[in-house]
């Protein structure tokens, strides 16, 4: 029986085994983004007392000065908390993405193009955004300046660094496309037989709740605007392990 022209789908037994390691890859990565390296681990580690795995300070640290006091009390928890999982999670996402677009080319390669695309900016205006890196450097530089003018210049340096880490608009321009790109992809899985329904269900909620954040950004008050992110969160961890499941089945295919 032929397939209707609205629900082409692709054999599962049509994946080309050369994207076999790719699979292997995106499926270790999946599961890693969900199970150790998680997007908003800081916000974790500060509501739960450091996961009982470093200390860290009763309240987020105020301004840039506070953040240098951070950095040199416990270089770790700096790290962690300026953000420093979710750069590797955004790695992570992107070899994801790649295993994704493998899966699914042959489905609707046009949409599925336009999804990594938009994964593979969003992760390049991230790491362009993300200043942990940059905020460890310049806190070892404070920690050794041997005057006060000199500590003052690297505070204001810590100040713009901080603006653009948590002002600007690069991170919320690369999580828009992220989200955009997972939906786009599980929009795609519906359509065909390489993910079942489940898997594409999950990842149009995740998604779809995660965009929310954006529709409700100017309606919303800052204090409850953070319910579509954590709405969004089981759905994500679902979707990440049907992912890895499936990317671990078709890696197992021989050509």
């Amino acid at each position: 029986m032929r397939t209707p022209k609205n629900q082409q789908t692709v054999p599962v037994e049509s994946v080309d085994a050369t994207w076999r390691a790719l699979y292997i890859i995106g499926g270790i990565a999946a599961l890693t983004a969900v199970l150790v390296f998680r997007r908003y681990f800081s916000v974790e580690l500060m509501q739960f007392n450091g996961l009982g795995l470093i200390s860290v300070p009763d309240d987020w640290p105020a301004g840039a000065a506070g953040w240098f006091a951070l950095f040199q009390e416990s270089k770790l928890a700096g790290l962690l908390l300026f953000d420093l999982f979710d750069m590797v999670n955004y790695g992570l996402v992107g070899l994801i993405f790649l295993a994704l677009y493998g899966a699914l080319r042959a489905v609707n390669p046009g949409a599925v193009l336009l999804a990594l695309i938009c994964a593979l900016v969003g992760i390049a205006v991230y790491f362009s955004s993300n200043q942990t890196m940059a905020m460890s450097h310049l806190s070892d530089r404070f920690a050794a300046a041997a005057s006060e003018v000199e500590r003052a210049t690297f505070v204001a340096a810590g100040e713009a660094l901080l603006a653009i880490h948590t002002q600007g608009t690069g991170m919320l321009l690369s999580l828009f496309l992220v989200l955009l790109a997972g939906l786009i992809i599980s929009i795609v899985m519906l359509r065909s037989v390489v993910f079942n329904k489940a898997t594409a269900i999950a990842g149009i909620l995740a998604n779809g709740f995660g965009l929310g954040y954006f529709v409700a950004l100017p309606f919303v008050p800052a204090d409850d605007i953070w319910i579509f992110p954590t709405s969004s969160a089981p759905f994500r961890v679902l979707w990440y392990i049907l992912i890895a499941f499936k990317l671990y089945q078709l890696a197992r295919i021989k050509k």
